[in-house]
């Protein structure tokens, strides 16, 4: 009798853990960096949505996809990170991709979402072992 599927991926939970950790860091430092080199470009385009305080946004969605996408790929302090990276991904599903009579806002609004349940796992279930979270609760 084989075992359960459960138990078929338990030696490689986690490497699987950090490569969740980094595919879904991946989004968050491309965004981040080109926002890094189009800084004016991005301001116009929060401006464009018709969100307050363009260059306040900017310089938030700026911290928050490059300080949250490094602390996930390192795995530090990952579930904060992960919680704060779900807020600001619904928030831009809400800011940016609100018109659900365009198909590809819709495609954009629901691929948030989705990224959002992903970082939901992580604060549900933390960082994983290969990660500097698990290796200072063994200190």
């Amino acid at each position: 009798m084989s075992p359960p599927p459960a138990f078929a991926f338990a030696g490689a939970s986690p490497y699987l853990a950090l490569l969740g950790r980094l595919l879904l860091a991946v989004i968050f430092l491309l965004s981040g960096f080109s926002k890094l080199t189009g800084a004016s470009g991005t301001i116009a385009y929060i401006e464009s949505a018709g969100l307050p305080a363009p260059t306040l946004a900017y310089a938030v969605a700026l911290v928050v996809e490059l300080v949250g996408g490094l602390l996930l790929v390192v795995g530090f302090r990952t579930r904060l990170a992960a919680l704060v990276l779900a807020l600001f991904t619904v928030a831009a599903a809400f800011g940016f991709h609100s018109d659900f009579a365009d198909q590809n806002q819709m495609i954009h609004f629901l691929k948030n979402i989705a990224i959002t349940g992903g970082l939901l796992q992580v604060v549900g279930f933390g960082a994983g072992a290969l990660s500097f979270d698990a290796r200072l609760q063994r200190d």
